[in-house]
């Protein structure tokens, strides 16, 4: 039980593996009034870096569940280089159906809404681990412009036009479930830049050292047409945020 290779490869500079800049992650942390003893669960956590620097900066303590050993590795190695080892711990395992023993004060999931197959399966998932009051973190992709076609639909990584919701939809949604929305941290295209740039350069330089790879002709066919997909579909036309929530 593992992440395919590939997206540890095109992710392997990465220690959010989302649009967001380290600015916006720690801007999230702020915003949440995180207090010492807070305990948080990060379902589909990757490198652990919310878990991590949300440890040093406001001391809270928590569990990052994940499928990637590759990612766990890191998360634990972050961990003890900022001196967190002791408030964070990382399991490997799928995050799908994986519910806390205790409740926990904040639970989250940024950018992996399929555990749940969905917002309202994710949602219904971390409810089932959070205490009363306490707070949930959707991280979500939506609709920055309406698609004109399938073909900008799938290029931003989406079946039909459906799997994603324009903002204010996305937000009445929260509210349909149950949730009152009492914070948002959104990317913008700068933070897109950052993390989708990143990978174009991750693999230019794996295959530079990796031609005879069998994935080294995937790796050059995504080098050849991403940039392009990218500015001109996905960077114009998906957004993506972060969304705190409470239970009415």
């Amino acid at each position: 039980m593992d992440l395919p290779r590939i997206i540890t490869l095109r992710e392997s500079s990465h220690r959010i593996h989302n649009p967001f800049t380290p600015e916006k992650l720690a801007a999230l942390g702020r915003a949440l009034h995180l207090t010492p003893g807070t305990r948080v669960l990060d379902l589909a956590c990757g490198s652990g870096e919310m878990l991590c620097t949300w440890a040093r900066e406001h001391r809270i303590s928590g569990t990052g569940v994940d499928i990637s050993t590759v990612f766990l590795d890191r998360a634990r190695a972050r961990a003890a280089e900022l001196g967190v080892a002791g408030q964070v711990a990382f399991v490997h395992g799928d995050a799908r159906g994986h519910v806390s023993r205790e409740p926990v004060d904040v639970a989250a999931c940024v950018g992996a809404t399929w555990i749940g197959d969905g917002v309202p399966g994710t949602v219904e998932l971390l409810g089932r681990s959070l205490c009363t009051g306490g707070l949930m973190l959707i991280g979500e992709p939506y609709w920055r412009r309406e698609p004109p076609d399938q073909e900008t639909v799938e290029a931003c990584h989406a079946r039909d036009r459906a799997d994603f919701l324009p903002l204010p939809e996305l937000l009445a949604q929260f509210g349909t479930l149950g949730y009152d929305v009492v914070e948002m941290v959104l990317a913008d295209q700068d933070s897109w830049d950052r993390y989708r740039a990143a990978q174009w350069s991750n693999l230019r330089r794996w295959l530079d050292r990796n031609q005879d790879d069998e994935l080294a002709a995937d790796v050059r066919a995504e080098l050849t047409t991403d940039p392009v997909r990218y500015a001109r579909y996905e960077r114009e036309y998906l957004g993506w945020g972060v969304f705190a929530l409470m239970a009415r």
